[in-house]
């Protein structure tokens, strides 16, 4: 999958995608989705911003490796202990505070942005042909960095990976791992990532 984006004039970003891998892009993303879990509100429900703000969401980690992957503490270094006992407490206490005010915003964002490639890929293929050019507006453009950032975590959890040697065992699988197909898909997101991310500079 040789895909990459290029920069449009005047902002934003196009990309040649095929029917396949438009189907593996849709498909992950659904799976993100599903992953990240419904809102909170009923669909129904009146949009009330002061109320919104004062809602309170979980403070404890995500049970899933890959929840936990996208919705991190945000104090502490998961890698390293704590200098102290005292120290431990003070940063889960902090990232429990931290969590409960933040997380359903940041769900809310991580579930726009996968909604946001599944509406632009349904367009796509709305528009019947083999294959087509994806055309995104500088807002999609973030939107789809967003989500392939998330993507690409979440591959990386269930790979297990940590670090870039990690990341360089990756290419010496052999083609019967079973791994291999994640992998490919890892390696594939991460090169859309890259150069969505070089159309966004100025």
């Amino acid at each position: 999958m040789s895909g990459h984006f290029e920069p449009l004039p005047g902002g934003g970003a196009a990309v040649a995608l095929d029917d396949v891998e438009i189907s593996i892009i849709r498909s992950l993303a659904v799976q993100l989705l599903e992953l990240i879990g419904p809102g909170t509100a009923p669909a129904d429900a009146p949009a009330d911003p002061l109320a919104e703000l004062f809602t309170e969401g979980p403070s404890e980690p995500p049970a899933d490796p890959v929840l936990r992957r996208l919705f991190p503490d945000a104090y502490g270094d998961p890698g390293r202990a704590a200098d102290s006992p005292a120290r431990a407490a003070e940063q889960e206490a902090s990232s429990a505070e931290f969590r409960r005010y933040t997380e359903n915003d940041l769900r809310a964002g991580k579930r726009e942005n996968a909604l946001a490639v599944i509406r632009a890929l349904d367009a796509l293929a709305a528009a019947g042909e083999d294959g087509a050019v994806l055309k995104l507006s500088p807002e999609e453009s973030r939107q789809w960095l967003g989500a392939l950032n998330d993507l690409r975590l979440a591959i990386g959890s269930r790979l297990e990976i940590t670090d870039e040697d990690d990341t360089e065992l990756l290419y010496r699988l052999s083609d019967d791992d079973p791994r291999k197909p994640m992998v490919m898909a890892y390696l594939w997101l991460g090169g859309l990532q890259e150069t969505l991310v070089s159309t966004l500079m100025p």
